[in-house]
């Protein structure tokens, strides 16, 4: 079996390499959407989600650069077009979403998906010991799980 200079399989590295660029793909569409509802945003909650949302897309944007350069890492080329984006993107694209619920559900369901696609790399990444990709998924889903648990505890609804 051929190994990169990583010392992993390269066949199987260049699978988790396209399971990233899905991710990467979803993860700016995310942060897209966290813009506009960032920049939508109305009624009496606005101060408090405006800044709130800032941080989340303040931490997408930190997470798309850390997903890119893992794709580097691997020996691939992270995705970088918005044709590519939007050909991987599994997300809910929110056009201008200006209320409070709307917005944290989108949030929600984003982070939702995101952690389905992150649970799948890292079993595929566990797979062929790949401790690089595996601690940036399980540092994302937890990150991830609290914030799905903080926005349905501000909509008051159980998980």
């Amino acid at each position: 079996m051929k190994t990169n200079i990583l010392g992993l399989p390269v066949e199987k590295s260049e699978l988790i390499i396209v399971e990233l660029n899905v991710l990467l793909s979803n993860f700016q569409v995310y942060y897209q959407n966290l813009r506009g509802i960032h920049w939508n945003i109305r009624g009496k909650r606005f101060f408090d989600l405006h800044v709130k949302f800032e941080e989340l897309y303040n931490d997408s944007q930190l997470k798309i650069d850390l997903i890119a350069e893992r794709v580097l890492t691997l020996g691939g080329r992270p995705l970088h077009t918005f044709e590519d984006y939007i050909k991987y993107n599994q997300l809910v694209v929110g056009k201008n979403v200006s209320n409070d619920e709307k917005a944290i559900h989108l949030i929600v369901d984003s982070v939702s998906h995101l952690l389905k696609i992150e649970r799948g790399i890292l079993v595929k990444a566990s797979q062929i010991n790949d401790e690089g990709t595996n601690s940036m998924m399980s540092d994302f889903i937890g990150e991830q799980e609290k914030t799905i648990w903080m926005m349905q505890a501000w909509l008051d609804e159980t998980l």
